[in-house]
């Protein structure tokens, strides 16, 4: 674990970033002229139902401001993030320091051909006897089959070695390995990376995740086209199964897909579900480890970080690197099944990405990711004042005041929440139109995300958490529905 003062210094950054901000607003909110108190009319519906209703709503110049002041902030989000894309990917600025740039690679493969793409997959398994089954039957299903497929066993206790065998697969078990899953990573990586050729691309998908059949043949062909394309990420959905807490998992994935899609796949995050790369691309990192970014030299994977997935997303992206999620390379993942285990999950993931950003730095590639936090933060301070607010208005009034402009206000919410995902089927939307229950649960990973910042900025030390399942039927999985 990294003790850099500045990756504590992150969480207090972040803090006083939004409080500022949160602060700015109530000075401006205060200093206007105050609001009137309401005075509400009242009438009778249908002869029998009396109703007080305020039809007041704020003034055309504030409604202005606050429309012109938010497309201002995504308007500046999205042109930095294009500003860099182009700066530092397809220009010739700073090539030295950026050796995964389009136009570097394109310089040094022009004339060569490294023949037609092969596909390599890894799996690192810890115990995953379960789910590893469904996993390696999603592989076989490929439209395009791997050339090779090795499960990398991370001591393991269970019957995974044999399942895998079974199955036809190769088997790599680590040895003496004590850094989970990118210990475990790095070790195979060390063994296959020198024999790959630049189109010997490399798969690494989570031992709970099924592909959808056209992942590996769309990803080859992007490959194919593009020799400048350096990684590969899938577009992820959650799995079935009962309960309101995987319901909410599943609409939060869809909506992520979602944005993505319209997104035209410039990612995020390459997922740790499923990703796949190019061997120039590994092998420049593991060599710029210690020098242009952080790690130990000759590692692919940080092992220090607690999300290997967005530090690896970080470290291709500082060197230039170009990388997509194409809509149809979609994968089906594992849902946590109860609070407890959400809980865990999301603090490792909040922390993992507090500790990147300290890692890294305030960079033009980490700009977003900075930017993101603040977001967070921000909303964490938004959805509290609000939820707060109803709960006292709800408390303090004897009788039920409607007010047409906000109601209608809300109802434009309540259809972008349906909206956004539909592609997940009614349950999800159903859950959407309610409003409520969804608000509670962003709520949740609020308070997850003061969590994580309050932990970094004490300096407590952060978990490594793994969940494992009992093995058990499951019925198959529908491929995902790209919309």
């Amino acid at each position: 674990m990294r003790t850099d003062w500045f990756q504590r210094l992150v969480g207090l950054l972040i803090f006083l970033t939004v409080s500022g901000a949160a602060a700015l607003l109530w000075w401006a909110v205060s200093a206007s002229h105050p609001p009137r108190f309401w005075s509400p009319v009242e009438v009778t519906v249908a002869g029998i139902w009396k109703v007080l209703y305020d039809a007041d709503a704020p003034s055309t110049q504030v409604i202005l401001m606050a429309a012109a002041t938010s497309a201002l902030l995504g308007a500046g989000v999205a042109l930095l993030e294009r500003y860099v894309a182009d700066r530092y990917r397809r220009s010739s600025v700073h090539l030295p320091s950026r050796p995964l740039a389009p136009k570097v690679i394109m310089a040094a493969t022009r004339g060569i051909f490294a023949g037609e793409v092969t596909v390599t997959v890894l799996i690192p398994a810890h115990n995953e006897q379960a789910s590893l089954p469904q996993t390696l039957a999603s592989l076989a299903r490929q439209t395009r089959r791997p050339e090779r497929v090795i499960v990398v066993a991370d001591n393991c206790t269970d019957g995974t070695v044999d399942v895998a065998r079974a199955a036809g697969a190769e088997v790599f078990e680590t040895a003496g390995n004590t850094e989970k899953k990118g210990g475990a990573l790095n070790q195979i990586l060390r063994l296959i990376l020198p024999h790959q050729r630049d189109n010997d691309v490399v798969m690494v998908m989570d031992a709970d995740t099924m592909l959808g059949p056209r992942f590996l043949a769309t990803a080859a062909r992007r490959f194919s086209d593009d020799r400048a394309l350096m990684a590969v990420g899938g577009l992820f959905f959650g799995e079935s199964g009962p309960g309101l807490v995987r319901q909410f998992q599943r609409s939060e994935y869809v909506r992520y897909s979602r944005e993505i899609r319209r997104r035209n796949g410039r990612v995020f995050v390459l997922t740790g579900t499923a990703s796949i790369f190019r061997p120039a691309a590994l092998r420049t990192v593991a060599s710029s480890r210690g020098v242009q970014i952080p790690g130990r030299t000759g590692d692919v994977y940080d092992t220090a970080a607690l999300t290997e997935d967005n530090e690896l997303t970080i470290a291709i992206k500082s060197l230039g690197g170009l990388m997509i999620s194409p809509a149809e390379c979609t994968v089906v993942t594992e849902l946590m099944p109860s609070w407890r285990t959400l809980w865990a999950q999301r603090l490792r993931w909040q922390r993992g990405a507090l500790e990147n950003l300290g890692a890294y730095g305030v960079t033009p590639q980490t700009t977003r990711y900075w930017a993101q936090q603040v977001g967070i933060g921000y909303s964490v301070i938004a959805l509290g004042s609000y939820l707060l607010l109803m709960a006292l208005m709800a408390l303090s009034l004897d009788t039920w005041v409607w007010f047409p402009f906000w109601l209608g206000l809300g109802s434009l919410f309540a259809l972008e929440r349906v909206l956004t995902a539909w592609a997940g089927g009614w349950s999800a939307r159903l859950l959407a139109a309610l409003i409520l229950p969804e608000l509670l649960y962003d709520m949740f990973l609020n308070v997850v995300y003061v969590k994580g910042i309050v932990d970094i900025t004490r300096g407590r030390q952060a978990t490594w958490t793994h969940l494992t399942q009992t093995p058990q039927v499951a019925p198959p999985q529908k491929e995902p529905v790209a919309r």
